[in-house]
Formats: structure tokens, C-alpha cells, sequence
């Protein structure tokens, strides 16, 4: 196995390991950037998020400029557009970002709900299928899309930056919108005309384990690299991630964290509107996807606003134990857990307290925050089991020391395993070896 640089690129931080045969030898410290919040819109400063990646690379020290090989694994969607020279003509925009909600309407009312999903896996959701963020963008900068050369993904100006190359995989393709994601045949030429945008400012999609570039000289100065490295296309993390389970078809696996992720790996994909389908970044496989948008961080938002003065593990103590209570302990009052949204809903929804009296207790909000988690969270399975692949009983789960994966399979139907794996991103990464083509 190639000695590899992986880089694991959140929505809020980088990580930067050196990684051989799925082992991590060293990793370093986890580098935060901002997100700019403004009502529905949520961006990234391109520059400030490069600069976290040069510091988490260069805490590496000497041994970032010794490896094979780099690899990505990005949030996504991360949608930018660049010019020319790769600079980029706008922010970051992430999958949090909800500014889109006509222009998904817009997208939908024209080809029809059953055909993009059809094409594209998946509904164009508002942030979440990028192709709404750039109907956003026509619509409201047209001056600034009229230079765009380069229009892409995280991973695609990454590359542009460091390598020069013009690329994106297949699971990130896939949330673009313009992807034909079922087929893998490439940018559909329907959905690209529905937008109103010409395929020549698209990427070319390349498998994530595909080499697709060289690192620049001045890419290597100003990231601490050596130039000539050779980088991987790259993969949204979540596909790093089912890598490492072995990406078996019907295999779970479920990332609890602020974010919860429930994603099902098929080899027969069948789209279905509350889900979203897409590639894998690697082979004839997909995922089939189930995520509550604001999971762990409802959770420690009713800590900041309810509990400021209880300490974080008497705080962890209570969840677990109002968790063990049920529903009677919310006393009568309910939560709909959508604080950052609906992923699969283009109509967006918001979160809600019913049920609230003068005798309500911030233990019962807390318990009916907990309670709307755990609904949704089981409530995924019969939605997951429709698309024709039956699960594995065994469920690969990633998460925090918080063990709030616990608190949200507890209502799941059926009978379950749970297997508990560290580091799945990189690890992930690290079971991938360098292509050549």
C-alpha cells in the first residue's frame, strides 16, 4: 500500500493524517474555519478554509512532503464557481445553505419530479443538489457568473488550485444535479439545459481512486508539499467512510454526530423521493442516504440555551437518562428535530416545541428534543428497506465519545448489530491506492 496524505475536509474543520494500509501513523490537530450564516444563506470563505488546509498540513512537519500520494475526502455539496486562473468567483456554498427555495421549485417544475429523479438520484433539494445554488447564483450575480470558466464542487477547486486539473468523482457529481447518477454515464444533457448552463464549465468526472494531477510549485510552497506529489481525484466523506465497512451491498452505516447520517450501499440503486441516491466515487456501487440535518447539535443547543450551568458530562449523564425515560419524560410536550432544515425536502421545514405550558420544565424540552431525534431516526428504516435492498443486520457506526448512537437506534425496528469503527474517514482513505489511467 501507498504511504498517502489525507485530507478530511468538514463543514466546520480539516484533518490532515498520514495514512499506510488503513492505519492512520499520525494525525494532526483538527484546524477550524468558519461558515458564514446569514437568515437561509450559509458560505465559506474559499481562501480561509485554504489557509486551514496549508496549517493542517504543515503540523505534519517533513513527512507531508514524503508521501505517494494525497488524497481528499470533502464535504459536499461545496459549490463554487471559478475563473480562468482557478481564483474563485464566489463563496463556498455548503450543504447547510437553504437561500434556494424558488430556484429548486423552479428546476422541479420544469422537468418534473419523476424524471429528475430519474436522471439524478435525487430531488433538487435547496444547498443540498447544488444545481439550485447556481440557478441561485444566475439569478441574482449574473455579472459575476458571466466569468466563471470552472464550475465545481470542493474537490474540483482543490484541484484547479493545487494540481491545475479540471475534475470532480461521481459522488459528488451525483449532487450536482446535472449528473446522470443511476447510470454513471456522465453530465446529463437534460438537466444541464433545465439549469440553462453549458456542459464545457463542468468537470471532468473521474473515480475517486484516479490520479488527477500533480501537486504545482506553487501549490507546494504555499501548502508545505512537495511538487509532483500526485493527487487523487478525491470522495465526499461519507464515501470514505463505507469503504472501510467494505462498502458491502445492504450495508449500513450510520455517522452520529451534529449531523446524522444513515447511508445504505446498494449495487441496484432505486431512487425515492425522502431519500437521496447517489454514487459511491468508486465502481458500479451507490448510496442510498437518510440524514437528520441537526442531530448532536440540537442535542447541545438546548445545553447552551436551557443548561449553561451544568457541566458537559453531567449534561451527557442526563441525556442518557432522560433517553432511558421515554416519552413520559418529555410530560406531554413534542419537538419536530428540523433545526437545520429537511435534507430531502424542498420545501424547507423548521424546528418546533408543542405541547408547552407555564408548568413545562427544561428537562421535558430537552427529553422531547431527544424523543423527536429518536422518532426520526427510526422511522428511516422502512424508508430505506422500500428501495428493494435488504439491510445487513449489522450496522457500522461511527461517532463521538458522547455515544448518542445509542440514544437514536433505540427505537429502530427489527432486530440490529452494532459495530462501532474509529477514524472512518481516513481510514477509509487509506484503503485506497493511487490509479493511474
Amino acid at each position: 500500500m501507498a504511504k498517502l496524505l489525507g485530507l478530511d475536509i468538514g463543514s466546520s474543520s480539516v484533518i490532515a493524517g498520514i495514512l499506510d494500509g488503513k492505519k492512520v501513523l499520525k494525525e494532526a490537530p483538527r484546524v477550524f474555519f468558519p461558515s458564514r450564516c446569514d437568515g437561509s444563506q450559509v458560505d465559506v470563505d474559499p481562501e480561509a478554509l485554504l489557509a486551514s488546509i496549508a496549517k493542517a498540513i504543515r503540523s505534519l512537519g517533513a513527512e507531508a512532503k514524503k508521501v505517494e500520494a494525497i488524497h481528499l475526502a470533502v464535504m459536499c455539496p461545496a459549490w463554487v464557481a471559478m475563473d480562468k486562473k482557478g481564483e474563485p468567483l464566489t463563496p463556498l456554498v455548503t450543504h447547510q445553505d437553504r437561500r434556494s427555495v424558488a430556484e429548486a421549485r423552479e428546476l422541479e417544475a420544469r422537468i418534473g419530479k419523476a424524471k429528475h429523479l430519474k436522471i439524478c438520484g435525487s430531488r433538487p433539494i435547496p444547498g443540498g443538489i447544488s444545481s439550485t445554488s447556481w440557478a441561485w447564483h444566475k439569478k441574482h450575480a449574473p455579472s459575476v457568473l458571466k466569468k466563471a470558466d470552472l464550475v465545481g464542487h470542493l474537490n474540483t477547486f482543490l484541484h484547479r488550485r493545487m494540481t491545475g486539473a479540471r475534475v470532480i468523482d461521481p459522488s459528488n457529481a451525483s449532487f450536482t444535479g446535472l449528473y446522470e447518477s443511476l447510470t454513471l454515464k456522465g453530465w446529463s444533457p437534460e438537466l444541464c439545459s433545465n439549469l440553462g448552463v453549458s456542459a464545457s464549465l463542468l468537470p471532468t468526472v473521474l473515480e475517486s481512486d484516479v490520479v488527477a494531477g500533480r501537486i504545482t510549485p506553487e501549490a507546494a510552497a504555499a501548502f508545505g508539499l512537495k511538487a509532483g506529489t500526485p493527487m487523487m481525484v478525491g470522495m465526499m466523506d461519507g464515501s470514505a467512510g463505507m469503504l472501510l465497512t467494505g462498502a458491502a451491498h445492504g450495508q449500513l452505516f450510520n455517522v452520529v454526530g451534529s449531523t446524522d447520517v444513515l447511508a445504505l450501499c446498494t449495487e441496484s440503486p432505486r431512487p425515492h423521493e425522502k431519500l437521496l441516491t447517489r454514487a459511491l466515487g468508486v465502481g458500479k456501487k451507490w448510496l442510498v442516504v437518510s440524514t437528520l440535518a441537526a442531530a448532536a447539535s440540537s442535542i447541545y443547543w438546548a445545553r447552551t440555551q436551557f443548561f449553561p450551568d451544568v457541566e458537559i458530562e453531567k449534561f451527557r449523564e442526563l441525556v442518557h437518562a432522560l433517553s432511558k425515560k421515554g416519552p413520559k419524560a418529555a410530560g406531554g410536550v413534542s419537538f419536530d428535530p428540523y433545526m437545520a432544515g429537511e435534507r430531502t425536502s424542498v420545501e424547507q421545514r423548521q424546528g418546533a416545541f408543542t405541547g408547552i405550558t407555564l408548568s413545562t420544565t427544561r428537562e421535558q424540552m430537552l427529553s422531547a428534543i431527544i424523543e423527536g431525534l429518536v422518532r426520526a431516526s427510526a422511522e428511516r428504516i422502512p424508508l430505506l428497506q422500500a428501495t428493494g435492498t435488504t439491510p445487513l443486520k449489522t450496522v457500522m457506526v461511527s461517532g463521538g465519545s458522547d455515544r448518542l448512537d445509542k440514544i437514536f437506534h433505540r427505537d429502530w425496528p427489527g432486530t440490529w448489530k452494532y459495530s462501532a469503527i474509529t477514524d472512518a474517514t481516513m481510514r477509509g482513505l487509506a484503503s485506497m491506492e493511487p490509479r493511474e489511467i
